[in-house]
């Protein structure tokens, strides 16, 4: 049975006898019908009846329509109609665009706009990156995605895309004041995607690539990064590997193992699994088997496609040959980028002593977490609905942040490795415990203190 979520919050307004029971007897009623009541507001009042906004989590939009036929059910009690508080929040998208700048006068507009700005256009001109400190540039981002690979979704397409990328744009502001515009663009061609941001570069100080499918996303982005002159970060790539790396760093302190020692398997070898790999053999992993769909990688197969081979000789040094289920007996960790369900209660109990499970499939996770806490050490999902929440919302603000005030233009392992061992940092060693590796999203330091690892590491670059 699914958890009601906020995310499917309604709000019901009902018309109700007045009585003193009135509103215990409508709490009931709703969490009878399986929904959770958040709120109850008495709206009207008068001698002989009631009308009560009820709002509560649902799962679905079918359980909703069975907690409004249950409020309906009662005894002279009628539902005037049901919100969807959700989709009220998206009324005109979650966005505005608003000056810094007060324009009260002529004076100011003489500043803002003609005749002065032209001095400030000739000063760009003639010098190229003046545009850093004198445009909205310096603070920036484009938020890129083609609608191919929205969340669990799918291939949705642009516009159904853009409010996750909106929400993704407040995120940026919320969490680092970084300024972020959603790009969603009408086309699924790698060529016309790589000619279309190159075009729209000059606004931006850096490109986020969302939502992108593999394995077009990798050439997408290595080509972005070999002809752009501003940083172009993957975030189901680069931001899943940062915070996979921040809670494993802190989930071998807590059952006490090194990186080095320990057998991974990761299921999933698609733009999450193939960064977070490559990241944790740059933090010195050695033990790594990658598992897609026919199972391991490894070096008796040959393979057409680039990041399966690069994975091939990268990994496995045992060269196992044998399918997923096989590949986590003994395994000491376990991290799930793929889909819902592939382990069950067996595999997990097949692990080795004090195991690690990062199940991050969204919003299924590959192993239910209460089967895998009855075995493992450590457990840890994408959900927010359970703890030690593995949310790129830890590392994107902050890793950008960084990215604008070093002024960097190049993205590398070193960044990557500084921003994991930022988040894994602000949990301090009294903290630290199986139910808590990473800290919250609402953290207000996590972003900032990213944000500082990731422009030192970009000054020990340069």
């Amino acid at each position: 049975m699914a958890t009601p979520s906020p995310g499917n919050s309604i709000t019901l307004r009902v018309e109700a006898p007045s009585s003193f029971t009135a509103t215990s007897e409508l709490a009931a009623a709703v969490a009878a019908a399986g929904a959770a009541v958040t709120a109850l507001d008495v709206t009207e009042s008068h001698h002989e009846r009631l009308v009560v906004d009820v709002t509560c989590n649902t799962t679905d939009d079918a359980h909703a329509v069975r907690v409004r036929e249950a409020l309906d059910a009662l005894d002279g009690v009628t539902v005037r109609q049901v919100s969807d508080r959700t989709f009220l929040m998206h009324l005109g998208g979650k966005l505005e665009v608003v000056p810094k700048v007060a324009l009260r006068n002529r004076d100011d507009l003489s500043r803002a706009y003609t005749p002065g700005v032209a001095r400030v256009c000739m000063a760009i001109a003639e010098d190229p990156g003046a545009a850093r400190n004198l445009t909205i540039k310096r603070n920036t981002i484009a938020v890129v995605t083609d609608g191919s690979a929205v969340l669990g979704l799918g291939n949705i397409g642009p516009a159904a895309a853009l409010p996750v990328m909106e929400g993704k744009a407040a995120l940026f502001k919320q969490f680092a004041n970084v300024d972020a515009w959603p790009v969603c663009l009408d086309t699924q061609d790698t060529e016309e995607i790589i000619m279309i941001v190159k075009a729209l570069a000059p606004v931006y100080g850096g490109v986020n690539l969302e939502d992108i499918a593999a394995p077009r996303c990798f050439e997408i982005e290595k080509r972005l990064r070999d002809e752009l002159d501003i940083p172009v970060f993957h975030d189901d790539q680069h931001g899943t590997a940062i915070v996979t790396l921040a809670a494993l760093t802190n989930a071998l302190r807590v059952v006490d193992k090194k990186i080095g020692d320990v057998k991974i398997v990761v299921a999933g070898v698609g733009a999450a699994g193939n960064a977070i790999i490559q990241l944790l053999i740059a933090q010195g992993a050695v033990n790594v088997i990658a598992c897609g769909r026919k199972g391991a990688i490894n070096r008796s197969e040959t393979y057409t496609d680039t990041h399966r081979t690069w994975l091939a000789e990268n990994t496995n040094p045992d060269n196992f040959t044998g399918t997923l289920h096989e590949a986590v007996a003994g395994a000491d960790v376990f991290i799930g980028v793929s889909g819902p369900n592939v382990l069950g209660e067996e595999q997990v109990a097949s692990m080795a002593k004090d195991s690690i499970i990062f199940a991050m499939a969204n919003p299924t996770p590959e192993v239910d977490p209460a089967i895998a806490s009855k075995y493992a050490a450590v457990v840890a999902t994408g959900r927010s609905d359970f703890p030690n929440q593995i949310n790129n919302v830890l590392a994107f603000p902050g890793f950008f942040r960084g990215l604008l005030d070093a002024g960097v233009s190049d993205i590398t392992d070193e960044m990557l490795v500084a921003a994991a061992g930022a988040i894994a940092a602000r949990v301090a060693d009294d903290e630290l415990n199986a139910s808590f590796i990473v800290p919250s999203v609402f953290d207000q330091q996590v972003a900032g203190d990213v944000a500082t690892a990731v422009a030192a590491a970009a000054g020990h670059h340069s």
